[in-house]
């Protein structure tokens, strides 16, 4: 694969002819080159010529692929045992921290996901053009060297001072170039990717170690095509574990049907608000900055409109059906999160104080609307196993229900995970017909947790420490907490210290915690008080609404489908370890109050397995000391749960 639009050997692209390269450069440029990129690459060009004429050795690559941000370095200098990562800002007076950001970015990118990066020293070089000179620290942590900045004069001399630090040792370009490449998006920049055009196999990982997430598009492709070709509905089943890349199997399906079959209307619908409105906000904002970067005039509102047709709201595109009989335009539905799909008496519930009669459960009622189409139509559901965190969430029974009582000329499709796992589907009677009237697909389930890219046996420990299981957690955890950390402290500043010394470019780090932690309150940390979930995943460092700012803290209904970088988690005892058993408890009015319905319990652990589940590199968990003059925390619950976590292999700090 070509990941350049344009490499040689240093020595040689000295002597290439400028026109020549510049030729090649736009060729292989995805869009027509204008003239501010155009004019941009000759000046980088004739710079680069000069700055680099003291090094005999050494490639360069112009316009560098980076897969999981769906964009390209402008330059990559590979001398000796360095790998230089260039950022040009041509004409700017100043070293803007947004370059320097995108610069660190492009670096974390090689050293995480590029196989032959990964132990290499790697610099990050902003070139404003035409800025002062800056006096460079040349510190490196991990291999990683703090942002230097230079000018168009100083280049050289800059790459001379960081060559010091050499080994002497030779990276081997060729191999470099072609070594593997795992790329593992957030779901905002895979959104992201997408819809600006990318593939789900250039953006994801795609490793023997991975499910590979175009196999399953291509089985749910051709569930599609088939029901096509024979006039039929079908309904599609996808598992997976958390963090397996469901939701960006669903957008990637959503879009690619969109794109090669307009007739059908494919539509991403999910339940779950934060998801939507962060998914919505994210694609408008891209492509916003992406009409300005190509000198083109779009403005958000116009955007937004698109966006808002290629993601939706479950419940909107409910109640919209719900005042007329006429089959939907849409003939592909992928409905993420369809455990969280409502029972019949809370869509009942519901309706009545809308003043509507409503006589039946979300999921009967959405393929009820999808069968008023006379020809073909396919529904894709995305189930997380153990996901269901919220009061009238049906899980997938009430799907397989609704299959079997009222659609059974439906063809369904499911992993046979849906039948020999209860977290899936616990009642033994509706297993068993699916089993008889249902097709088993082996691709319809994504096993590996693919959002941490840094272990993927994440939700494998948390299932064990959810369950109690402290040996089976700890022998887990020594697997990978030299990689993936996962820490403990009962100092909140320690928390945030830890946090912010681990995030570097716009890694995103944030403070979440149970919906039902009343008591954090009292340590400063209020899960009472809304965020706006667009600021809070979106906004920079700089915004105190940002999650960045730590100062707000996001629930299991925030942060569900979504997932940062580093994450505190606040632990309260709603949910506490005692006698060798979690305990479960809700705080009403002013005292704890025993939990004792088992739905509600499960609530309850799925609420803390989501909240560990949504971090890629790092964990760290917080838990208070209580006081003993404050009846509603005593210290002995919050230490039990301290211990236990630590008999679990979570380290101290």
């Amino acid at each position: 694969m070509q990941r350049s639009y344009y490499s040689n050997s240093i020595s040689e692209f000295i002597k290439d002819n400028n026109d020549k390269i510049l030729g090649q450069l736009i060729r292989n440029h995805d869009f027509a080159a204008d003239n501010l990129q155009r004019n941009a690459w000759i000046k980088q060009i004739e710079i680069l010529k000069v700055e680099l004429a003291p090094f005999d050795r050494g490639q360069i690559h112009f316009e560098f692929s980076i897969p999981r941000m769906g964009k390209r370095v402008d330059n990559i200098l590979i001398i000796e045992d360095f790998i230089f990562v260039l950022e040009f800002k041509v004409g700017d007076t100043e070293y803007q921290k947004h370059a320097i950001d995108q610069t660190v970015d492009y670096c974390l990118d090689l050293k995480n996901f590029h196989e032959a990066s990964h132990h290499e020293k790697l610099v990050p070089l902003v070139i404003s053009t035409r800025a002062p000179n800056f006096t460079n620290i040349y510190e490196v942590n991990d291999k990683l060297f703090e942002p230097l900045k230079a000018n168009q004069s100083n280049i050289g001399s800059i790459i001379a001072q960081t060559l010091l630090f050499s080994n002497s040792i030779e990276i081997d370009s060729f191999l470099w170039e072609n070594s593997i490449y795992k790329p593992t998006p957030t779901i905002i920049e895979a959104s992201q990717a997408l819809y600006r055009g990318h593939s789900v196999s250039e953006i994801s990982r795609h490793d023997a170690g991975a499910i590979n997430l175009s196999i399953t598009t291509e089985c749910i492709n051709s569930i599609i095509e088939r029901s096509k070709s024979n006039g039929s509905k079908s309904i599609c089943f996808l598992t997976g574990v958390p963090g397996a890349g469901k939701t960006l199997a669903g957008l990637n399906i959503a879009n690619e049907r969109r794109k090669a079959h307009e007739d059908e209307n494919a539509v991403f619908l999910s339940g779950n608000g934060p998801l939507v409105y962060v998914l919505r906000e994210a694609l408008v904002r891209d492509e916003v900055q992406q009409a300005k970067e190509k000198g083109q005039k779009l403005t958000k509102k116009q955007s937004a409109i698109k966006a808002n047709a290629f993601i939706q709201n479950i419940h909107h595109f409910r109640d919209d059906n719900i005042i007329s009989n006429q089959a939907p335009n849409e003939k592909v539905v992928i409905f993420d999160e369809a455990q969280r799909a409502w029972t019949k008496k809370k869509a009942s519930s519901f309706m009545k104080s809308k003043g509507k009669e409503f006589d039946m459960s979300e999921p009967e009622f959405l393929i009820d609307v999808m069968n008023r189409h006379t020809s073909h139509c396919t529904i894709i559901c995305l189930i997380g196993g153990g996901q269901e965190i919220n009061t009238g969430e049906a899980g997938l029974s009430e799907w397989v229900m609704a299959l079997k009582n009222h659609y059974q000329n439906w063809d369904v499709y499911y992993s046979n995970l849906i039948v020999d796992d209860n977290d899936y589907l616990d009642d033994e009677e509706l297993r068993d017909w699916l089993k008889a009237k249902g097709n088993s697909e082996e691709h319809l389930h994504l096993s590996v947790s693919v959002r941490s890219f840094r272990s993927e046996r994440i939700s494998s420990f948390v299932h064990e420490l959810i369950k109690g299981n402290y040996s089976q957690a700890k022998s887990i955890v020594a697997e990978f907490n030299s990689v993936f950390p996962i820490c403990i402290t009962r100092d909140f500043s320690k928390a945030k210290q830890w946090l912010r010394r681990k995030a570097k470019g716009t890694e995103r780090i944030g403070l979440v915690g149970s919906s039902g932690g009343r008591r954090l309150r009292a340590v400063g940390i209020d899960v009472k008080n809304e965020i706006t979930a667009e600021d809070w995943f979106l906004n920079d460092a700089s915004d105190v609404r940002s999650s960045h700012y730590l100062e707000l803290v996001a629930t299991e209904f925030d942060i569900q489908g979504l997932e940062i970088d580093y994450l505190c988690l606040a632990w309260d005892i709603n949910f506490y370890f005692r006698d060798g058993k979690w305990n479960y408890q809700s705080f009403e009015g002013s005292k704890w109050k025993a939990v004792k319905n088992e739905v509600e319990k499960s609530y309850l652990r799925n609420a803390y397995r989501v909240l560990m589940t949504r971090a890629r590199q790092g964990i760290i968990i917080y838990i208070p000391e209580g006081n003993s003059s404050d009846r509603t925390r005593p210290p002995g619950l919050y230490d039990s749960t301290f211990e236990f976590l630590l008999s679990c292999g979570v380290k101290e700090i």
